[in-house]
């Protein structure tokens, strides 16, 4: 347009682009590990809450085994993996090219991760309840919910991979 500026970007915004372009393919493996030691964990606790609910009473030994276990779980796999997950994720977001921000696969997509962190902070929720001894969800409300992140991660994939919108 005449009469307007041009636009300047600074030199540190330009190397900053350059070395996240060259970066790219790093930061998109390491996000990809991230989310599957987050789906693991994802899948893998609420089979151990079925378990917990189903055959473990209440005081018990192995009640008492399953709250160590899913406290580990939780803490030193699933929150580290999820925030790596989001970080890279939101650095990938940032990499001109990445994303076409005219296309709805993404929003999709975006909507689907919330969806997941919305399960993994209800998991956590239900993990005090257990620590408490306070567990009022029965196995099977557990194994229905199991099903939230598969539903989650295909409309995921698809929206990555296919795009079809």
């Amino acid at each position: 347009m005449d009469g307007e500026p041009p636009v300047k970007i600074g030199k540190q915004r330009v190397l900053m682009i350059d070395i996240l372009i060259t970066a790219y393919p790093w930061i998109k493996a390491f996000h990809l590990m991230a989310v599957i030691a987050w789906m693991a964990g994802l899948f893998y606790l609420p089979r151990l809450y079925v378990y917990h609910t189903e055959r473990a009473s209440v005081g018990s030994e192995f009640s008492e085994t399953l709250k160590v276990m899913e406290a580990k779980l939780y803490r030193l796999i699933m929150n580290p993996s999820m925030i790596m997950t989001w970080v890279l994720g939101l650095i990938l977001v940032g990499i001109p090219g990445v994303v076409d921000w005219g296309s709805g696969w993404f929003y999709v997509k975006f909507a689907c991760v919330l969806g997941m962190t919305w399960f993994h902070h209800w998991l956590g929720q239900r993990r005090k309840d257990f620590v408490a001894d306070q567990n009022s969800v029965t196995g099977r409300h557990y194994r229905l919910m199991n099903e939230v992140p598969t539903v989650l991660m295909l409309v995921i994939v698809i929206m990555v991979i296919v795009k079809p919108i």
